[in-house]
């Protein structure tokens, strides 16, 4: 693995060269961009090699948001550690694009990937089409610079692929949309040409859409769990636990995301009371279905407060406004 595999090139290296010129205590930081992200750590790719990293208290003192930090496609300047160590994340470069949505239940911004050069918004013919959620999607995606391109999966399982696409097309006229079955080869291969030059792109979508099956069939390796729906309600738990990075033997990177319930845009002017739709719909996902959110085994909303994807105190406000067992 290089880092030129994973999308270095010549305008990250004028970048990486200014930030030293621009502050001298840079010296010895090598590159690196960000492929994984965890709650005490993150991994870096470097050139030949992936190291555990952490962030400098001076970085974290200076973060003005929390979507400051780094992320998941952030390129970022480095200082190796000497012996057994984790390296330590000194600056991260300007990104070129950067999806962020609004934290759940929160007024502040929440980073999920960076540095994408194409996002597939993945939605399913199963049970889980929303022309409204659809187009939240295309208008997250497009704030934050990147391309959106609708992917219409599990087109097997619908008698009315034409129609499914004709609602896009009239809400979203003129972007681009492409109907296939993630589980067949042959009908993925069309996304293929997204990836041409050293392409980073990511896959964003509800739970139960299919998004790691995809990211299997791009990879052309079984990289991430998956699992079956609800015969009832269409819906997935959560197979993808964390934001990841993969570099692709084929060329070109792959985001793979959670899946998202609540999705709310993100705005420096937005003020907005704080709600509880995204753990009413997290709970649905609960093993068990009188889940009370709190030691329970199989609780989708507890596993989001480990993500980092919803802060505890969220959930304790919901369950001082009288939430309860589901």
């Amino acid at each position: 693995m290089t880092l030129a595999a994973l999308g270095w090139n010549e305008t990250w290296k004028d970048k990486f060269g200014r930030l030293k010129l621009e502050a001298p205590e840079t010296k010895g930081l090598v590159p690196g961009r960000v492929v994984g992200e965890h709650r005490t750590h993150y991994q870096v790719a470097i050139d030949d090699a992936e190291v555990s990293a952490e962030l400098t208290g001076r970085m974290r003192n200076a973060a003005g948001q929390r979507s400051d930090l780094p992320g998941v496609g952030d390129y970022v300047a480095l200082r190796l550690s000497i012996g057994d160590g984790p390296a330590s994340i000194e600056a991260v470069l300007p990104r070129a694009t950067e999806l962020i949505r609004k934290a759940a239940g929160e007024t502040r911004p929440q980073l999920i990937a960076a540095n994408v050069d194409t996002i597939f918004i993945v939605t399913g013919l199963d049970g889980d089409f929303n022309i409204q959620r659809i187009q939240r999607y295309v208008a997250l995606v497009r704030s934050g610079r990147s391309e959106p391109v609708i992917v219409v999966n599990k087109v097997d399982l619908s008698k009315d692929v034409a129609g499914a696409i004709a609602q896009i097309e009239a809400v979203e006229p003129g972007i681009t949309i492409h109907a296939i079955s993630a589980r067949d080869k042959a009908s993925a291969a069309v996304l293929e040409a997204y990836f041409d030059g050293g392409k980073t792109i990511a896959l964003i979508g509800s739970s139960g859409v299919g998004k790691s099956t995809l990211t299997n069939a791009l990879l052309g390796r079984d990289a991430q769990a998956t699992q079956e729906v609800r015969s009832y309600d269409s819906r997935g738990r959560h197979t993808t636990t964390h934001r990841q990075l993969f570099m692709r033997a084929q060329g070109g990177t792959l985001i793979d995301t959670p899946g998202m319930r609540g999705l709310e845009l993100w705005t420096e002017t937005a003020v907005e009371q704080p709600n509880f739709e995204d753990i009413e719909a997290l709970a649905l996902e609960c093993k068990f279905r009188n889940c009370a959110h709190q030691t329970e085994p199989g609780c989708a909303v507890l596993a989001a407060i480990a993500l980092g994807d919803m802060e505890a105190g969220h959930l304790a406000a919901y369950a001082k406004a009288g939430g309860g067992r589901h």
